[in-house]
């Protein structure tokens, strides 16, 4: 059994779809702490901070693989620091201790761009950079990247992971993020409203479509281990791009499409990021290749919102 924790997320519902496209619904557990409509099959509550029920579900389940979802993102993570460390840290190391107990044979932990500072070089980041984040939802993931590390050298617990940069999707709404502007511009357009994007509009940052996003998922989970040469976690890329290139992008198709700006405490989180990613080791190591380019996401997204 494949359990997905955080299954109702962002990432979460759409990943745990093409789980099942894949390996059949009834061989993946989708979980999270409250029900949401579309999983008729497979569902169990979870909080991930109660061990003994994750150990209960682990064993009742024969659960093989974990897709550990379940986070408290950047934004939302500001309001409350201690709770966002303590769910985004405290969380994994339950999975992974039980994941040793249990002898899992495989698990996919997501990492962030929110893992880099301003001390990281913002121009094509490198994979191999001192980690100084300056959020906690940053600052949980990096030191997760280490427990990951930790586990695979000492205890040989297969875990991958990828450095997600902003996910953008119309299958679901995001959750908190600093790059959720790149989702709601969308909605506002097809409404025939102005959008207020909470960014400035020559903020660059990395971004990528979900279905590009699904795939690097699945295929670095179905990639032969041998392959999987980093343990902390893969930088993952596929375009970069301003507010107002989106913008121009969907004034392509919705030319009176207007857009002001209001930056408010994202700014500074945006601006502490990268602006493009290195990620020639995923490519090299695991032969990785984005296929949606900023036009053609766009027009993707303006086909597919329904609001």
């Amino acid at each position: 059994m494949i359990l997905v924790t955080g299954a109702n997320g962002q990432i979460g519902q759409v990943l745990t779809k093409r789980l099942r496209e894949i390996h059949g619904a009834d061989n993946v557990l989708a979980s999270d702490i409250t029900k949401i409509e579309g999983y008729e099959e497979k569902f169990e509550f979870l909080d991930i901070l109660n061990k003994i029920r994750m150990k209960e579900i682990i064993h009742d389940y024969d659960v093989t693989q974990i897709y550990h979802l379940a986070a408290i993102l950047s934004a939302n993570g500001e309001w409350n620091p201690k709770k966002t460390w303590n769910i985004n840290m405290n969380g994994v190391l339950t999975m992974f201790s039980l994941a040793e107990e249990k002898k899992i044979d495989k698990i996919f932990l997501p990492s962030t761009i929110a893992v880099f500072g301003t001390t990281t070089p913002r121009i094509n980041t490198p994979q191999h950079v001192p980690l100084m984040p300056e959020t906690v939802y940053g600052m949980s993931k990096a030191t997760c990247e280490n427990w990951s590390n930790y586990f695979y050298n000492r205890y040989k617990l297969d875990i991958r992971s990828l450095r997600y940069p902003g996910i953008i999707g119309y299958q679901s709404l995001p959750g908190g993020g600093t790059t959720d502007y790149a989702v709601e511009i969308f909605y506002a357009a097809l409404r025939g409203k102005a959008y207020t994007c909470f960014l400035k509009p020559d903020t660059r940052l990395p971004m990528m479509y979900m279905d590009d996003a699904i795939r690097a998922t699945t295929e670095i989970m179905e990639a032969d281990e041998k392959d999987i040469k980093i343990r902390t976690s893969y930088n993952l890329a596929a375009m970069s791009f301003t507010p107002a290139e989106i913008t121009a992008e969907i004034q392509k198709h919705i030319p009176t499409f207007k857009v002001k700006y209001e930056p408010d405490f994202r700014q500074d989180i945006a601006s502490s990021w990268t602006e493009s990613i290195d990620d020639s080791h995923a490519r090299a190591d695991w032969n990785w290749s984005h296929k949606y380019d900023l036009e053609k996401m766009v027009k993707d997204m303006l086909e597919n919102v329904r609001v």
